[in-house]
């Protein structure tokens, strides 16, 4: 028989764990609020975002990266499973989207295996590259949407743009 209080208990936990696994999909934005490129402004995507390979110019080197992975596993963003092969070192606003490559404030560590996965973030980015790319987005706005919730983002963006398709990875 359960009792009002092993209900609520039961309760309660399944809530926290339920909290802990959206909260988990998205950066702490006290820890990463996310940060832009100056170099990177809306008078000359063109010439940055919006030439195929930019990124890659600006990409910091993955020894960088994974430090800075293992150290926020390590702290702010502690987990139970601290295997760096589970995450991703992930700018919260994409390169391809004027985010600043080496601000602390614009990584974090992403989540590989979850309903909202690094997969589904990259997807997003894509959407986001090409609209602002086409002058029908912003791109304040891009950045704004991406680092305020980005699974809110998704939302709005990707279901409406299901022909644009991302092959492998993308930033």
């Amino acid at each position: 028989m359960v009792t009002a209080h092993k209900f609520f208990l039961i309760t309660v936990t399944s809530l926290a764990i339920t909290c802990s696994v959206i909260a988990g999909d998205l950066p702490d934005p006290r820890v990463t609020p996310g940060a832009i490129n100056p170099q990177v402004t809306q008078e000359n995507i063109q010439q940055t975002i919006c030439v195929q390979g930019f990124t890659k110019t600006i990409r910091p080197p993955a020894y960088y990266t994974n430090r800075l992975k293992r150290s926020q596993l390590d702290g702010e963003y502690s987990a139970a499973d601290r295997n760096p092969k589970h995450y991703e070192e992930d700018h919260l606003i994409a390169l391809s989207l004027g985010g600043n490559p080496t601000d602390v404030r614009n990584l974090w560590v992403q989540p590989r295996k979850s309903e909202w996965s690094a997969e589904k973030k990259d997807q997003l980015e894509f959407v986001l590259h090409r609209l602002v790319c086409r002058g029908q987005v912003s791109l304040q706005d891009a950045q704004s949407e991406i680092a305020t919730d980005w699974i809110a983002a998704y939302k709005k963006y990707v279901p409406t743009h299901l022909d644009f398709k991302v092959k492998g990875g993308w930033d």
